[in-house]
């Protein structure tokens, strides 16, 4: 595991759980009824900045399912502030002098760059809003945090793909496509999977792809396929699913008669429908409710001026803060066979929007009626 991350001695599974029941549990309890009021004595105001819009998840998932709790939370009268950076850190930064302009009671960041939002983040505890940092750790003085299990993530992606090359492990090359080196989970994914890869198959080439741009990891992968050759190719890691997209636009575009397994990460819908056409191989499947739901929680007992202790069942370690309440959710690895089991499911997609015209013999043939 990360030496960074200490965690209480109970399973991710558990923790996953725990995270969900106390989203439900402790601050809607105190909420007597949902009318909860900052500690001036007004209705709550909090922000909300997410990091881009090119991985479906954000507008998809986090962003409404984060309001919806912070309103059963702290009632309808409750402001949420959102804004998202499209993945310019700068813009962020303005986006939280913003957010303290207007005096919000508590602030949720997800950070496009996790050192360079540490001042912004440092103005923001300075006037006395309290930071929670959403499934990125940022860097400075975050009051609490929660993320997926991120190192397991990795360890999940380089399993599934060691399980799926079987003895053709030892026949070739992998490529692996990790992500921006300014997102701080992108080096635990990248930790994860080495240390379930190395030793047991040939890296022949490997990228820190800039931004996690789909068009940046075809432009690399198709630099492997140059400097490989695509025989010699048995499969690629892929950090995430908008980069896998890529990978295989690039491994189509070179010809493979069969494309070698692309794993990804964020259950996008597309990525689904890539799995049924055994175009991608496998994804991970972080379970958004309860992320949305401990963060929400969070910031809400933040904003009244309570602590998180009741709702946390761990503390996480930055280069720059120490022991931050944190509550950490289990990921599962997602191939063709498991997608029926979460279709429907909140923070998931239906059947309708997976199984399109297109799609529909793949749906039919995986059993999804």
């Amino acid at each position: 595991m990360n030496k960074r991350l200490r965690r209480v001695t109970v399973a991710m599974a558990a923790v996953s759980m725990a995270a969900g029941l106390a989203a439900c549990g402790s601050a809607a309890e105190s909420s007597g009824g949902g009318k909860e009021k900052g500690k001036d004595g007004k209705k709550l105001t909090i922000g909300l900045l997410l990091p881009e819009n090119q991985t479906a998840r954000y507008e998809r998932f986090d962003k409404p399912l984060i309001e919806k709790k912070i309103k059963e939370l702290a009632g309808t009268d409750v402001t949420v502030l959102y804004d998202n950076a499209k993945q310019d850190a700068s813009v962020q930064q303005q986006q939280v002098d913003t957010m303290i302009t207007k005096k919000v009671d508590a602030l949720i960041i997800d950070a496009v760059d996790a050192k360079s939002i540490a001042s912004s983040v440092k103005k923001a505890d300075d006037k006395g809003i309290p930071v929670v940092a959403y499934d990125r750790l940022a860097e400075g003085p975050v009051k609490a945090y929660t993320s997926v299990d991120n190192e397991r993530v990795g360890k999940i992606q380089g399993e599934s793909l060691l399980k799926e090359l079987g003895d053709n492990a030892s026949k070739g090359d992998i490529v692996m496509m990790n992500g921006s080196v300014t997102d701080p989970n992108a080096k635990m994914y990248k930790d994860g999977a080495h240390s379930v890869l190395d030793g047991k198959v040939t890296i022949g080439k490997e990228y820190d792809t800039k931004e996690w741009k789909p068009e940046n990891a075809n432009e690399n992968m198709k630099g492997a396929i140059s400097s490989l050759g695509k025989d010699r190719i048995v499969g690629v890691y892929s950090a995430n699913d908008g980069m896998a997209g890529g990978i295989i636009t690039a491994l189509k575009s070179a010809g493979f008669d069969k494309l070698p397994p692309v794993t990804g990460q964020d259950a996008e819908l597309s990525a689904v429908q890539r799995i049924l056409a055994d175009e991608q191989f496998m994804s991970v499947y972080k379970p958004y409710k309860p992320e949305a739901d401990a963060a929400a929680e969070m910031a809400v007992a933040l904003a009244q001026g309570k602590d998180v202790d009741s709702i946390t069942q761990t503390t996480v370690d930055s280069d720059s803060q120490k022991k931050i309440p944190s509550v950490i959710v289990a990921p599962f690895a997602l191939t063709k066979e498991g997608i029926g089991e979460f279709v429907g499911k909140e923070g998931f997609f239906n059947l309708d929007e997976i199984c399109t015209a297109k799609y529909k013999a793949q749906c039919d043939k995986a059993g999804l009626k």
